[in-house]
């Protein structure tokens, strides 16, 4: 209780620092965060395609979701003779997936947590060197993970569209048996990617801004007033 007491007696509001770049990127990262992993977590696609028998065609339905692991979900295909053959699309993508959207949701929690330092504790923020000196390194760590996690990504989501094309899923058939009917949506898919390396730029640009508010920025000694130079000479 004593604790909550003196947290909440150090809080005092100013949204100054929204209004500079420092935290008015933040806000920025923190709505690219929540978009990342928004369109990447619960996506749900399918690819359709139909086999003829006896001169009708059987749609056939192959599902596919976030966290991508491809066999995890099976599809029946059925044949001529009334059976049927339960099969499984191929390729597990699911650490690059879950890597990017990680890097998301640790990022959304990290903004958050920031942005309440930023306008409820902006004096203890600024009251010694270790707050932005602290800042920095996280924000360049993440700046580094959003490069490598959307590099990831965007390979796994190309292996995922070439593994979930219907093109791809009938060769083995004969092009008068099957033939596609409808391909996956993958326009939220690829804006997570684009997200990604959206929050990239965000995050290394943000670490000048924040690099600003350090002592390796500001001058060691500070610039002689106009009064102290007259009286000196």
């Amino acid at each position: 209780m004593e604790i909550v007491q003196k947290v909440l007696s150090g809080f005092s509001l100013d949204l100054g620092p929204v209004k500079e770049p420092l935290g008015f990127i933040r806000i920025l990262e923190w709505v690219f965060t929540i978009c990342a992993f928004a369109t990447t977590g619960g996506y749900v696609g399918s690819s359709v395609f139909s086999i003829n028998c006896g001169g009708k065609d059987h749609p056939v339905t192959a599902q596919f979701a976030y966290p991508f692991r491809l066999p995890s979900l099976p599809y029946v295909i059925p044949d001529c003779s009334n059976a049927t053959n339960k099969t499984y699309l191929q390729g597990d993508y699911s650490s690059s997936a879950e890597f990017f959207v990680c890097v998301a949701v640790l990022g959304f929690l990290y903004c958050t947590f920031t942005l309440v330092l930023y306008v409820g504790y902006q004096q203890l923020y600024r009251e010694s060197n270790r707050g932005p000196i602290i800042d920095l390194i996280v924000t360049g760590i993440f700046a580094f993970l959003w490069l490598v996690s959307s590099s990831a990504w965007g390979k796994g989501l190309t292996d995922v569209k070439y593994a979930t094309d219907p093109d791809n899923i009938i060769k083995a058939c004969s092009p008068n048996v099957c033939k596609t009917v409808t391909y996956p949506s993958m326009g939220r898919l690829n804006a997570s990617v684009l997200f990604g390396f959206l929050n990239l730029i965000l995050w290394a640009g943000n670490c000048w801004f924040i690099y600003k508010e350090t002592a390796f920025h500001k001058p060691a000694n500070p610039p002689v007033s106009e009064e102290q130079g007259v009286s000196s000479s």
